[in-house]
């Protein structure tokens, strides 16, 4: 059984003097595999002294410096690629091509800021004025379990290139991916100080990075709910704050859409990483008028979807994290049945023969209302909801009654229609007609789902504040 016993603080490792240990599960088995040494305040004090000592160097440094750093930190997360994916095959179980991708969007999201800082302008004229975007100081990262390694290297990487130095707070849940990565950057030698990860509970050492008067600067990925107590937090000092929260995104299948396409790219969208993530489209919206044919089309994709061991290469979803989660979503399945929706396929339980893992059963809702619990809440598993609408007006209506405003997906024959319906849209991003991924645009969302943005240029000036001077 692996134990962690290291934070990364200065450039080097070091023992937390917080004495609690966290026990890592594989959620394949529900067994323990390890456990990690949790950090406390004065870890996450020792860690801000240290970013704040050497921020002053740091952002006076030139592009060029940057990118060497940026580019040594690409080159070592390539090469500890294969020992990144199988850190997240065991810890958090997502299907191997998912893994996959998981494994390698680290070297990707380096990549993109590569790109985009040598495009970045660093300063602007503006009538008698020199507008210099300014770096504004120590930024507190706190990354998620649904993609940590991906999550801190983004994070880190557009920090970096703005000019600031950075305290990390990664998910107590993926110890084995924050010590693969750690060990990365060390192998980078990134400069003492400009990153330091201090892994430990949200409540202690993410509370200590959210008050701390010397963090100018915050970007938490995860929960609403945590997303507002950062917010309240960091209004003490002023902090400048980068919130991606929730979703409950909705797919919008028009009347016109080809079921064939549209289908198998709606029942990705709701259960990407196994349904564990923020864009999943779990509200499935269809036209009153081809309600049965959607819901027969959509009942034969679900029901084809497997749940299982996470190494099979026929595995569509593997396991919820941890025994926390899986009870979540069965909660919310039986609460499903409770609020009167009707099942198509799936159900509370595990799938048949998936033995201890946290499995669940790809399930799929029809007659459900917007007002349904199950269509207001996020799960975060795969469980999905369709909703029928009357017209376009009903469908964007339906798309927008919702606290959240993250992603949304419209599919349809007539795509300057499905255009002129996603300009309607509350949502942060809105697909057409296709999952692709654009890295160079901002992500980020509306109403309860965040503050800011991330990637692209915007993930860098999010980590900066204009200063004019004129003369």
């Amino acid at each position: 059984m692996r134990q962690l016993e290291h934070l990364w603080i200065n450039g080097e490792f070091t023992r937390p003097q917080g004495e609690d240990y966290f026990d890592l599960y594989n959620p394949s088995t529900a067994e323990v595999t390890g456990r990690i040494r949790m950090a406390n305040a004065d870890d996450a004090a020792r860690a801000i002294a240290a970013a704040k000592a050497v921020f002053v160097h740091w952002s006076h440094t030139s592009v060029e410096e940057r990118l060497a750093v940026l580019q040594r930190m690409r080159d070592a997360m390539a090469a500890c690629q294969d020992e990144l994916l199988h850190a997240i095959i065991e810890e958090y179980g997502a299907p191997a091509s998912r893994s996959a991708w998981m494994a390698s969007y680290p070297v990707a999201v380096i990549d993109q800021v590569i790109h985009d800082l040598r495009q970045f302008e660093f300063s602007t004229a503006v009538g008698k004025a020199q507008v210099k975007m300014t770096p504004l100081g120590v930024a507190g990262l706190i990354t998620p379990w649904n993609s940590n390694a991906g999550f801190i290297c983004g994070k880190l990487a557009a920090a970096l290139a703005a000019g600031c130095t950075a305290v990390i707070k990664p998910s107590e849940m993926s110890g084995l991916q924050t010590h693969v990565v750690m060990k990365a950057l060390h192998t980078a030698a990134l400069p003492p100080g400009v990153c330091n990860i201090v892994t430990g509970f949200g409540a202690v050492v993410g509370e200590a990075i959210s008050r701390h008067p010397d963090v100018a600067k915050i970007s938490f990925t995860g929960s609403t709910q945590t997303g507002k107590a950062i917010l309240r937090n960091a209004a003490e000092s002023f902090k400048r704050v980068t919130l991606e929260l929730g979703g409950k995104s909705p797919t919008l299948i028009l009347d016109d859409a080809d079921l064939a396409t549209a289908v198998p790219l709606a029942i990705q969208a709701g259960f990407m990483n196994s349904g564990q993530a923020c864009i999943a489209g779990t509200r499935i919206l269809v036209p009153q008028s081809r309600k049965a044919e959607c819901e027969e089309a959509l009942r034969k994709a679900v029901a084809a979807v497997k749940s299982g061991d996470p190494l099979d290469p026929q595995t569509d979803i593997g396991p919820m994290v941890s025994e926390k989660q899986w009870q979540r979503v069965q909660g919310y399945i039986h609460l499903g049945l409770q609020e009167g929706a009707r099942l198509l396929t799936g159900g509370e339980g595990r799938p048949e023969n998936s033995g201890k893992g946290w499995f669940v059963k790809p399930t799929l809702f029809t007659d459900v209302d917007n007002s349904m619990r199950i269509a207001r809440e996020e799960i975060f598993g795969p469980v999905l909801s369709i909703i029928p609408y009357r017209d376009d007006d009903d469908a964007v209506a339906i798309a927008n009654d919702t606290d959240y405003g993250l992603s949304a997906l419209v599919l349809g024959a007539d795509v300057q229609r499905a255009q002129r319906i996603a300009g309607r849209i509350i949502s942060g991003r809105v697909q057409i007609n296709t999952l692709a991924h654009e890295a160079g645009a901002p992500f980020g969302g509306f109403k309860h789902s965040g503050i800011g943005r991330e990637m692209g240029r915007w993930g860098i000036a999010a980590f900066m504040e204009p200063k004019a001077v004129v003369r």
